[in-house]
């Protein structure tokens, strides 16, 4: 559910998390699986001291779990193709103000072409 990324940030690469693509079947909908699979996944990660935790997804949905759009906060995109209001960011206690930069995806999202949106 959550895959290792680093942020470039100035003083050094920085250790962090993204979000992954998360699906719950149809059938499953409106029952609060997908947000209790976040939410617990989030207490472990920050228990583990992870910084930061990214995502590429709704603002709608993932603002009530506490992400806020990263933009504004000192963090670049790690593709041009990823909507602004999608490029969303959670800080955890462990997150110091020097660790702004830019988010590097692991390989494994440009291998599948799965960063941002394609037109065509």
């Amino acid at each position: 559910m959550f895959t290792r990324s680093l942020l470039d940030a100035e003083r050094r690469l920085v250790d962090v998390q993204v979000l992954s693509p998360l699906g719950v079947l149809p059938e499953f909908h409106r029952r609060g699986i997908g947000s209790a699979l976040v939410r617990r996944g989030l207490e472990v990660l920050a228990e583990r001291n992870v910084p930061l935790v990214f995502l590429e997804g709704d603002p709608g949905f993932y603002s009530r779990l506490g992400f806020e759009p990263a933009g504004g906060l000192g963090f670049r995109k790690p593709s041009l193709r990823i909507p602004d209001g999608a490029f969303q960011v959670i800080r955890f206690p462990a997150h110091e103000p020097w660790m702004t930069g830019t988010l590097v995806y692991a390989e494994a999202f440009w291998r599948h072409d799965s960063v941002g949106l394609r037109t065509a």
